[in-house]
């Protein structure tokens, strides 16, 4: 990774071209721009300007991270979202509880509140990085923020631009501005504010304002919910996946809300990371958006997680975490006083094996994963087509009992397209370019339960992580695609009968059940709970891709 110090004055010879910064009305004189690691540790650690003390931030953990503390929101505030709502925007997005619309002269005030704020601040950071490692798409992404532990963060998450690439395309105007004034409240009383926290995204006027969370996963999160708008445009599918590739350049997508394993199984030491979050699916294959991860921390050990464990050093991002004690630094991981999201950012050359350029060949396989604590579907099962739309605008897993306060049997759980809260466009479009990939290049489908076998939570046993790996292994050897196949009842999933290093009895569920009518009603009730769920979007679904759902 490289970065570039540009650290200056408007009366400068390294300044960013004036107009760049005064367009928007920023007039602040001292500003930062694509700092080095070191000096936005030197600025968060020891310099007395620094914003808000009690957000705590500057301290240097035992193995070299940056430990920030992002205040009172330790976490996204999807309900806080808003999207302009204009001539443009009418007729494409989909509106309703994930895209809450906000008139364009609310958004202008807000970000001109916003541009007065980072004014006032001591000084101001820029960051300048890609959204995508393919050459031909990716997008050109400006920050301006007051903390720099925000600078570090987005450093991390974005492709940062060679010297040569500075000049050549960021010289000039980008693609994209983000304004983060998060350490300022919103003003409630603007039309269209819910709270005193408003993301609010422009997509006519390719413009982000942020005020009153400083969750750097907001800034994160905020790009990908604009490349999802802006890249189906060229035709390129954009993915809440993560992607490896195997030794002979062949590669796989894993998808999965969180609690599925996703994570767990896309660190594949045979096989090389892309990425593990945010990846494009254009007509030249597979490419990671970030330029780094932002990974989840609870209860991190070298034992379980030691790729993650290891990448907590020098240049990364610790959000919220807490020390064992002050003086050693070193992190308790399983400390949650703050908030249980406690995360790391790092680059994505922190992984060993990980793929510089991030980018890869046409998918030959695709694993939806689902952790289903009704422990009625199957290990693995085969997908047409049509059952990939309808399971991927489903995108289905299920909470445990005792994950929330008075639920005590499992509960489903729904997300279109794996990604709900950052899709623009309804989750139709998406499914329909998937389709369409998977067609043309051949690529076969698979629905992957981690969940419970043998019964449901409480009464089963989770799926072993052995048995789930021996699964993915005969997939990525060819294996289970020239297997012989039996129907499942209700959903009409093809499972194979046999799988290297798997025990035949568990391929189909049932035959875990000792309670052989409980699990055709628990399967039965799951499949009602399908149809349901998917009656939001058969509106825009085809006919072949409703049929392609549960009988029940």
């Amino acid at each position: 990774m490289l970065h570039h110090l540009w650290k200056y004055t408007y009366n400068t010879s390294k300044a960013l071209p004036l107009e760049q910064i005064t367009r928007w009305g920023l007039h602040n004189t001292t500003v930062v721009r694509n700092a080095s690691t070191p000096e936005l540790y030197e600025i968060a650690a020891m310099d007395p300007l620094s914003p808000d003390p009690e957000t705590r931030q500057g301290s240097i953990s035992s193995t070299g991270a940056m430990v920030a503390y992002s205040g009172r929101r330790t976490g996204r505030s999807p309900k806080d979202k808003r999207i302009v709502f204009d001539e443009v925007t009418e007729q494409e997005i989909w509106w309703g509880d994930v895209n809450i619309p906000i008139p364009k002269k609310s958004h202008n005030l807000l970000e001109q509140i916003a541009l007065q704020f980072l004014n006032t601040r001591p000084r101001l950071f820029v960051v300048d990085g890609y959204a995508g490692w393919d050459p031909h798409s990716r997008l050109r992404i400006r920050v301006f923020c007051t903390r720099a532990y925000h600078a570090l963060f987005m450093q991390n998450m974005l492709i940062i631009p060679t010297t040569e690439e500075l000049k050549r395309d960021f010289s000039d105007d980008v693609d994209f501005h983000i304004f983060n004034a998060g350490p300022m409240s919103a003003p409630k009383l603007v039309q269209g504010v819910g709270s005193e926290t408003c993301v609010s995204v422009n997509l006519t006027d390719k413009k982000m304002v942020i005020m009153g969370t400083q969750y750097a996963g907001e800034m994160k999160k905020g790009v990908f919910g604009v490349t999802h708008y802006m890249l189906p445009k060229q035709g390129i599918l954009t993915l809440h996946s993560s992607a490896n590739e195997g030794m002979n350049g062949d590669v796989t997508l894993l998808f999965g809300l969180s609690g599925t394993g996703k994570t767990t199984l896309s660190a594949d030491p045979k096989r090389k990371l892309i990425g593990d979050d945010e990846h494009g699916w254009s007509d030249q294959g597979i490419f990671n958006i970030e330029g780094g991860c932002y990974a989840k921390c609870v209860d991190l050990s070298q034992e379980k997680e030691p790729e993650i464990f290891n990448a907590v050093k020098f240049g990364a991002v610790l959000e919220n975490v807490e020390f064992i004690n002050k003086e050693s630094r070193v992190v308790d991981y399983h400390n949650i006083s703050i908030t249980e999201n406690t995360r790391v950012s790092y680059p994505l050359d922190f992984i060993p094996g990980a793929k510089n350029p991030a980018v890869g060949s046409h998918p030959k396989n695709i694993f939806f994963l689902t952790c289903d604590a009704y422990g009625v579907l199957p290990p693995v099962s085969l997908l047409t087509p049509e059952q990939a739309m309808y399971h991927f605008i489903s995108g289905y897993t299920a909470k445990v009992a005792g994950t929330e306060m008075g639920v005590k049997e499992p509960v489903a759980t729904f997300s279109a397209c794996f990604g709900e809260a950052f899709l623009p466009l309804h989750p139709t479009v998406y499914a329909t370019m998937l389709a369409a990939k998977m067609k043309e290049h051949g690529t076969k489908c698979w629905l992957i339960n981690t969940g419970w076998s043998g019964g449901k939570y409480g009464i089963g046993k989770r799926m072993s992580l052995k048995n789930t790996r021996a699964i993915i292994d005969a997939i990525h050897s060819g294996e289970l695609a020239n297997a012989e196949f039996e129907n499942f009842e209700v959903f009409n999933l093809q499972i194979p009968k046999r799988a290297t290093g798997v025990p035949d009895q568990i391929l189909h569920p049932k035959n875990t059940w000792i309670n052989k009518s409980e699990f055709d009603r628990t399967l039965q009730n799951l499949g009602e709970k399908f149809k349901k769920n998917f009656q939001k979007y058969q509106s825009k679904a085809s006919q072949e891709v409703i049929n392609a759902g549960p009988k029940i």
